[in-house]
């Protein structure tokens, strides 16, 4: 999209140009999680049974183009197996196939970059397949359309195995740039299910879904969006009005930390392997060229220029600042596409003040706030009061 608003086709990008046959040459060499454990993060959420699906990809993908067909041979035949065992009333194996279909369809949109006649045929195809993976799951999974500026946000909201009445706690579950809904909620032994927490997997302004049906990133929409989320959450007879938090994944943690910042009915906020630098210039001209062809098309920009500009509105500086309650991050020390500098600046602009801060750096290592006190962070077995960089 230029700056006046017109409409384009065509995402080109000046490193997607000079580094296109080093993608292909690094994923001959190192495979399809060359950029990040995709097929890992993909993989969990189905469960050992779909071990040798990925294993399978892992060695069909030999170049970026291999990804797209890789990934929609195999949902074909899970759904295939899938429809097979729904015809004998196998009602488990269906279930468990078209939850995997459905992951492995959402999985081959991933390269589309526009709301190609494919890359719709694969969101359609998706949808089919987990509507029907609903139908036969052990607990209550429903779709959710949350209204949105005359749309509607897409999602799935799920209620624990066992759920016979009551309001109960629950959690608003936002993917990353790379991740989709369906792959929020693992078919068995989720870690929200299993502790009696509903949630509602969603893909918010330009994530997957939305990005197709032409809902697109930016900072007021994010802002929007938290208190659609919310109200729509609080309607909900299940729902506990009182006890609804928010957690955000990679990129998903800097549109829950703008959803929370200006929806102060969250009571909670946590974020893991987050993405919270100022601008992200380091994801988006240091990291895979990839992701900011991906996240030109999540925010509609085809010029690449205008982009830029854009992404210098993506911050939460002025925005964290107004977070009130518990937030959670953990991070890793050396996460190539955001600093730990950056992750540390923004958890000490929120000012919880009803209790401490918590903030995990690296694997283990811990980082304590308390309202009005200095910083520590532990730190290879020391106490520091700023990042040991």
């Amino acid at each position: 999209m230029s700056e006046n608003g017109e409409t384009h086709r065509g995402i080109v990008t000046r490193r997607w140009t000079e580094q296109r046959w080093l993608i292909d040459n690094v994923i001959r060499s190192v495979g399809v999680d060359w950029d990040q454990p995709r097929t890992v993060s993909y993989n969990a959420p189905c469960g050992p049974e779909a071990n040798a699906d990925f294993a399978a990809i892992r060695e069909r993908v030999k170049k970026y183009a291999d990804i797209a067909p890789a990934f929609t041979a195999t949902a074909r035949r899970r759904e295939a197996k899938a429809r097979a065992a729904e015809e004998a009333d196998e009602h488990v194996t269906a279930r468990q196939n078209y939850f995997m279909a459905a992951i492995h369809y959402a999985a081959a949109q991933w390269t589309f970059e526009e709301n190609s006649e494919q890359n719709v045929a694969l969101n359609q195809s998706k949808r089919e397949c987990y509507t029907r993976y609903a139908r036969y799951a052990d607990h209550r999974v429903e779709a959710a359309w949350i209204p949105f500026q005359g749309k509607a946000l897409p999602g799935w909201f799920h209620l624990p195995p066992g759920y016979s009445g009551g309001r109960i706690p629950a959690v608003v579950s936002i993917p990353g740039m790379d991740g989709f809904k369906e792959a929020s909620v693992s078919m068995y032994g989720d870690r929200w299910l299993t502790r009696g927490i509903a949630v509602l997997t969603i893909e918010g302004p330009g994530q997957y879904e939305s990005a197709v049906l032409g809902i697109h990133v930016s900072m007021p929409n994010w802002i929007e969006a938290g208190r659609a989320l919310m109200e729509w959450m609080r309607a909900r007879p299940e729902v506990d009005p009182e006890r609804i938090g928010v957690v955000g994944q990679s990129f998903g943690s800097f549109f829950s930390t703008i959803a929370c910042a200006h929806e102060p009915r969250f009571r909670a906020c946590a974020v893991t392997a987050s993405c919270l630098e100022p601008g992200f210039h380091t994801i988006f001209e240091e990291a895979s060229p990839t992701f900011k062809r991906r996240f030109m098309y999540m925010s509609n920009y085809t010029d690449e220029a205008a982009f830029d500009r854009f992404r210098e509105t993506l911050t939460w500086a002025g925005h964290a600042e107004k977070i009130r309650v518990p937030y959670l991050c953990v991070q890793g020390e050396a996460d190539e596409i955001v600093s730990a500098a950056a992750v540390f600046e923004c958890f000490n602009r929120s000012r919880y003040e009803e209790g401490d801060h918590v903030i995990f750096v690296g694997e283990v290592e811990a980082c304590r706030v308390t309202a009005g006190a200095t910083p520590l962070i532990f730190h290879g077995g020391r106490y520091f009061t700023e990042l040991p960089l």
